[in-house]
């Protein structure tokens, strides 16, 4: 049997022979320990941790779910083979051993299918983690002054993420002054103002005031429309006027390099 990645890259054959021959293994001593089909039972301990393994590599690796059951489902045609060749004088036996071999690998095949999904899960929940705190990025600008550019939508789980990042590289930094700019948010409403004044009301409890620029005239309309109190943080159109403020109350300056 060889699988191959979404990519195209192929299992190393080393690779799958190792975790045939554990997988092998675990069965075997699961059956002569008189194991039945309730895969919650000790005796299939071994063989969950052996599958488990399995179904997380594939799924952090980019095989397909079916790529996984069939790592167990190839078992059935070698196991029928040795049944018939066993049990060829006793048809009622080998039936019922057919049957009963059958079920207990469908079931194996389901339970990967089932950790290879909940695997999928965890790591698209991780890239998710990590796009967030991309698309949060804090960055100094200037002595005592930090930056937050925000683009997309503003939801409650980035507000969280934002915060973490702003309160910690308040810290690090000891900055005074926060820049939240929201030119690349497409839409505020009740909700997103909400979000922001969390944020702000964080960083000050931090002690940091905080400035709020990228404030678009049909954003300004909006937030009056919905009532929403921004009457203790200050605005400013853009990031350029932000910084301005920022730079006067931290007593800094800016001037042209004078023509040598």
């Amino acid at each position: 049997m060889q699988l191959t990645q979404a990519g195209g890259q192929r299992l190393a054959e080393s690779e799958l022979r190792d975790q045939s021959q554990r997988f092998l293994h675990g069965l075997r001593e699961a059956l002569r320990a008189g194991a039945t089909a309730d895969l919650d039972g000790p005796e299939w301990e071994r063989v969950r941790s052996v599958l488990a393994d399995i179904s997380r590599r594939r799924a952090r690796e980019g095989y397909s779910p079916a790529d996984t059951a069939t790592f167990v489902f190839s078992l059935k045609q070698p196991v029928f083979v040795r049944l018939r060749a066993a049990l060829a004088h006793d048809p009622a036996r080998l039936a019922e051993e057919t049957w009963d071999i059958s079920v207990l690998l469908d079931k194996l095949g389901l339970y990967t299918v089932a950790l290879y999904q909940a695997s999928r899960e965890e790591v698209i929940a991780r890239q998710q983690r990590e796009l967030m705190e991309l698309s949060t990025p804090v960055v100094q600008l200037w002595d005592d002054i930090l930056a937050l550019p925000l683009i997309g939508t503003l939801d409650s789980a980035r507000t969280q993420t934002v915060m973490e990042s702003l309160l910690q590289k308040i810290v690090d930094s000891g900055a005074s002054i926060a820049i939240i700019d929201i030119t690349g948010v497409p839409t505020v409403d009740t909700l997103v103002a909400q979000h922001l004044l969390k944020t702000v009301a964080a960083a000050r409890l931090m002690g940091a005031d905080c400035i709020i620029s990228g404030i678009r005239p049909q954003i300004a309309q909006t937030i009056v429309h919905l009532g929403v109190d921004l009457a203790d943080v200050t605005t400013k159109a853009t990031l350029a006027d932000a910084f301005q403020i920022a730079l006067k109350r931290t007593g800094g300056s800016i001037g042209a390099i004078p023509a040598r």
